[in-house]
């Protein structure tokens, strides 16, 4: 089984996760999935704990929320700037047994599982057991991420696309996850399943300055450090680097990604 390394590790990357949430997008994925007040919250895989407050605030007073993540970096993050009486965070493996956490209402995995792609369903299975009979479990996760664009040159999207493909054979990154979500909720016996697909990345026009600081940083971190070769540039990286950063900038190009989210209920 892969030993997994975050491969979007650098020391901003508390900066870029915060800075690339959209508050409105979150709150309607969560109201849409079931969560009210009231509920016990499993926020899995949490990151800096920007959305384990933002589904606290949602639960209300008399909910709580706990946020659990890999990186002890993150977990120190959030607990500075997001704990209180009402959340807690606590730093496990999430291949690991959960079960000491106790039972939740509501358990949110929200771009977590395509860092994962064989061991995905493993999570998800081992998740399941910590959501209490009749609690939601929420799954978001993007399909084709980073690979739908257009107006890009034709040497550019090549190596965008094959360095996708080398992170999903070295850093069992899955690009396609979004796609798999219901069928791993129908497999483990999930009820009232339901699905909702909408727009992620949407890029046209004038680029923002989150849209530059997030897709810049994946390639300086990711792409420079997956091993690819970038033969295709006689100056290697750089020149991957410099095509990338004039096209992206561009405003006739055109760039999406689906993020598909799928809740079902837990009954046994």
């Amino acid at each position: 089984m892969k030993k997994n390394k975050y491969l979007m590790e650098n020391g901003d990357e508390a900066n870029r996760l915060e800075m690339k949430i959209d508050v409105e997008s979150v709150t309607a994925q969560a109201r849409w999935s079931g969560l009210k007040p009231g509920m016990r919250v499993a926020d899995v895989g949490c990151g800096p704990g920007k959305i384990t407050a933002l589904l606290h605030r949602m639960v209300g007073p008399d909910g709580t929320a706990v946020g659990i993540d890999s990186s002890s970096d993150r977990i120190q993050h959030a607990m500075d700037h997001y704990g209180n009486s009402g959340i807690s965070f606590q730093q496990r493996n999430i291949l690991d047994p959960l079960d000491d956490l106790g039972s939740f209402d509501y358990v949110w995995i929200r771009f977590v599982l395509e860092y994962y792609r064989s061991q995905a369903f493993d999570i998800v299975s081992n998740i399941t057991r910590i959501v209490k009979p009749g609690g939601i479990l929420c799954l978001i996760d993007l399909d084709h991420n980073c690979l739908n664009q257009y107006g890009i040159p034709s040497r550019l999207k090549k190596v965008i696309n094959s360095i996708m493909a080398k992170l999903g054979s070295d850093a069992d990154f899955d690009p396609h996850m979004g796609i798999k979500l219901y069928s791993m909720l129908y497999d483990l016996d999930y009820q009232s399943i339901d699905v909702t697909m909408n727009a992620h990345h949407l890029i046209f026009g004038e680029l923002d300055h989150v849209q530059d600081y997030d897709w810049t940083k994946k390639v300086e971190v990711a792409a420079q450090n997956c091993g690819y070769g970038f033969e295709e540039y006689e100056d290697g990286y750089d020149g991957f680097y410099a095509e990338f950063k004039s096209s992206f900038a561009d405003p006739r190009r055109f760039i999406y990604t689906p993020v598909i989210c799928c809740r079902g209920v837990r009954v046994a």
